[in-house]
């Protein structure tokens, strides 16, 4: 029986030698990535012991689990749901989501391809570090700005004024929240979003452009035929992510820029749930049952997006 046992016991030795080695191997590495996958668990997986709370009647400095936590069940998103708030909460989310992935998707792509189109490297780093560094302006800053320039007394009502015109109340009026979002949204991170496209153009084959040129292609035509290709699986991977992210917009922006005057459009379930979790009397279990719903709706957008991709192309992220 000890003789049977022994080539098992020599391959199992090899394989716990071989993954022994590996790990001593990778271990500068490993030991590099260990931080982040400690901050990812810290701040993303950790807290999800906290959804329970969307489903008890939950009151600040109760126990999640405890001996007298009282379980609701459906009862806060049955609430939500019958709540008059809820369809101009989806309504104005959807909407600002929509209107802000249709323009500030493809402009990244865009971008990168023009850049890299460049026959001027210098002319090109140059550029691409005018459009990346707004990246690095806080929002608060970025709102500042804004009530610099929209403001009842900024530059543009300021320049209207002295040509004779009616000045306009940029953040008191609901047709103008949207467009100054998205817009300074999109401003702000097009450059850094572009950085990933540009990586993949630098993978490029230089030989296929040589053999364009020779064909007589256009540098138009080698954008189309060369370089959009060239990056079409990571369009996709970003197309995926993005989607299954649209309902994810943050509440810090909106509720900085957020007055009496435009809350019937700047009123997003973001900063409903902040409203209701954090300020006044504070319903956190209302909030929570609010917060998961729209993440539930995120995973849901990002199964969609993933299995249409895998079934129109090779491309997907599961």
């Amino acid at each position: 029986m000890a003789k049977t046992n022994a080539p098992a016991k020599k391959a199992n030795s090899l394989q716990d030698g071989s993954f022994a080695r590996r790990m001593k191997q990778n271990a500068p590495w490993l030991l590099m990535v260990f931080p982040a996958v400690l901050v990812v668990f810290l701040f993303n997986y950790l807290p999800i012991y906290g959804v329970l709370i969307a489903f008890q009647d939950f009151m600040p400095g109760d126990p999640i689990l405890g001996p007298y936590t009282i379980w609701v069940g459906f009862k806060n998103f049955t609430r939500f749901f019958t709540d008059v708030q809820f369809w101009p909460l989806m309504k104005n989310t959807f909407i600002l989501c929509i209107l802000g992935f249709i323009i500030g998707f493809p402009l990244p792509i865009i971008i990168s391809l023009c850049l890299n189109a460049l026959k001027s490297r210098k002319s090109a780093k140059v550029l691409q570090t005018i459009f990346t560094a707004p990246h690095f302006i806080s929002l608060v800053v970025m709102v500042g700005m804004l009530t610099l320039f929209f403001g009842r007394y900024g530059l543009v009502n300021n320049i209207v004024a002295e040509f004779g015109g009616e000045r306009y109340s940029y953040f008191l009026e609901n047709a103008a929240f949207r467009p100054m979002y998205i817009l300074s949204s999109n401003w702000q991170d097009f450059g850094w979003s572009a950085i990933i496209y540009i990586a993949a153009l630098s993978n490029v084959d230089p030989g296929l452009h040589e053999a364009a040129i020779l064909d007589g292609a256009s540098r138009f035509q080698r954008v189309i035929h060369v370089d959009f290709p060239a990056i079409m699986p990571m369009v996709s991977v970003m197309l995926i992510m993005s989607i299954g992210g649209l309902m994810g917009v943050g509440y810090e922006k909106a509720l900085l820029m957020q007055t009496d005057g435009n809350l019937q459009v700047s009123e997003l379930i973001a900063t409903y749930v902040y409203k209701k979790g954090l300020t006044g009397v504070p319903d956190q279990a209302y909030a929570t049952a609010i917060g998961l719903f729209n993440s539930i709706i995120n995973v849901v957008l990002l199964i969609i997006a993933n299995t249409t991709s895998k079934k129109f192309s090779e491309t997907s992220l599961f």
